[in-house]
């Protein structure tokens, strides 16, 4: 079900203040993320080794954690170093810890084998945290599987009837009838398509600052394992050049909760009205109801698996291309990684080759 020696991301780093923890369930374990005094990023297993009370159900001194059942403390590497009422420490009394890192503007987690967690393989996001863009950033938690999320995200065909008040064209212009080009690229998959000449949904009325001029508008789903997503997309008045495009790139950083539930983290990441605070209030607020309704129909789908025990596809359409490229690839991967073999994905993958680049990669 899981990829388990990759980062997932695992929080992002408000969540993570002075002198708090945070209990976050993640590839279905219970996990107690905290930062030490040094500003360090540390991850527990949720549990106490001696009876398995959730640690986070206890305190913290400093960088010290407080079983609240027997008062076993746990330094942030796991190491017990006290007991109380004994002074011997068994050596299996070590809580379980898990190898963290922050890096572009998130905090992510290692699951796996501990030796095999390299920070280079944190895939190269670099936008959250690059000099000429500005972030709009934010988390929804779905009650869904995190594959359909990813098989929604690689299939923008669903805009139009999803999402019509923000990011979607009418009927008449329907984003499935616009050639989509997948292409795979190592392990990244890519789902490309022209929009030329069309009429501006609500959301790009926004970023241009108002007005019914037409546009050309190009977007390209990305993927890559496990569940690492980008929106790609520039949209320009009719005939314009390459100079007044306007970029975004959205991430979709998707982190299995369990089976049936993931964390998704967002970032709507724009080279363009850099310092304007209002507009990166408005494109948080846009995409809360754009992933909202995202939530509402995965949701409705993972109840509906889970009555009727079917799966989906049931019947492959055009569109589902990509998804079904990634399920493959991903299914791959996970049944390697089973066997005992590499998990296979590469160092520092990067979605974009030229992260400053502002046209469309050639698939």
């Amino acid at each position: 079900m899981f990829l388990k020696n990759c980062w997932y991301v695992a929080a992002w780093p408000h969540e993570l203040p002075a002198g708090h923890f945070l209990a976050r369930r993640i590839l279905d374990q219970p996990v107690l993320l905290y930062r030490t005094g040094a500003g360090d990023p540390a991850a527990l297993l949720d549990r106490c080794p001696h009876r398995l009370v959730p640690l986070s159900a206890g305190r913290r001194a400093g960088d010290i954690i407080h079983c609240g059942y027997h008062g076993m403390a746990f330094r942030p590497d796991g190491t017990c170093v006290h007991i109380p009422g004994q002074d011997n420490i068994p050596p299996n009394a070590n809580a379980t810890a898990f190898p963290l890192v922050e890096r572009f503007g998130l905090v992510w987690i290692w699951m796996g084998d501990k030796g095999l967690a390299d920070a280079d393989l944190v895939p190269d996001l670099p936008w959250l945290t690059l000099p000429r863009w500005t972030s709009s950033t934010g988390y929804t938690h779905v009650a869904g599987d995190y594959r359909l999320l990813s098989d929604n995200l690689l299939d923008l065909s669903h805009e139009t009837y999803i999402h019509q008040a923000t990011i979607g064209n009418g009927e008449e212009e329907s984003i499935a009838d616009y050639p989509v080009r997948v292409t795979l690229d190592g392990k990244v998959i890519r789902a490309h398509r022209e929009m030329p000449d069309i009429t501006p949904p609500p959301f790009f009325k926004l970023l241009a600052g108002g007005g019914d001029d037409r546009i050309d508008r190009w977007q390209t789903a990305i993927w890559t394992a496990p569940a690492i997503n980008m929106t790609d997309v520039g949209v320009r008045p009719v005939g314009a050049g390459p100079e007044q495009t306007l970029v975004s790139r959205v991430l979709h950083l998707l982190t299995p909760e369990t089976e049936r539930s993931t964390h998704y983290f967002w970032a709507h990441n724009r080279n363009f009205r850099l310092d304007d605070a209002d507009l990166t209030d408005r494109i948080i607020a846009a995409h809360q109801r754009t992933f909202d309704e995202d939530k509402d129909i995965v949701e409705r789908q993972q109840k509906e698996l889970d009555d009727s025990g079917l799966s989906v596809p049931k019947f492959a359409l055009r569109v589902d291309d990509a998804p079904l490229r990634a399920r493959r690839l991903l299914a791959t991967l996970i049944r390697q990684e089973g066997e005992g073999g590499p998990s296979g994905l590469a160092r520092g993958q990067c979605l974009i080759p030229d992260p400053e680049a502002l046209t469309p990669v050639a698939v």
